[in-house]
């Protein structure tokens, strides 16, 4: 019993602190994303609109795989920091080019449109288990 409360006062610092740094870069992250974002999905969601519910969930989801990915992966809280950060940057980028290819996909959402959503929580998730994927080689 020793061995594993010895284990346990060892490890649980740790993955505090990895949690708290994966945490950290994701919540810049969702932060960046809905400044970024040509229309006010908080504000949306709050007047009952689901479109935007389901392309904020959809982004935050998103931004979540990459950094899951490298929580797992990584072997210190530098690298879960600069490659969640490097994720991060890369999904918003993806976004950003999502929004471009797709013209008018904003005021859709703001529309109330599910179907354009449900498309752009597709792409979104999609783009990032195909990052997650690349980062573990």
């Amino acid at each position: 019993m020793d061995a594993a409360f010895q284990s346990l006062s060892i490890g649980l610092p740790i993955l505090i602190l990895h949690l708290s740094t994966a945490a950290f870069v994701l919540v810049v992250g969702a932060i960046l994303y809905v400044r970024l974002t040509p229309h006010r999905e908080l504000e949306l969601i709050r007047s009952g609109n689901v479109a935007a519910g389901i392309s904020l969930g959809a982004a935050l989801v998103g931004l979540a795989i990459p950094v899951a990915v490298t929580l797992a992966t990584g072997v210190s809280v530098a690298d879960i920091a600069i490659w969640g950060a490097a994720t991060l940057i890369l999904q918003l980028l993806l976004f950003q080019l999502t929004d471009l290819v797709l013209r008018g996909i904003s005021a859709r959402i703001e529309a109330g449109e599910i179907a354009s959503a449900v498309l752009l929580a597709g792409i979104k998730i999609s783009g990032s288990l195909i990052l997650g994927a690349a980062l573990v080689g």
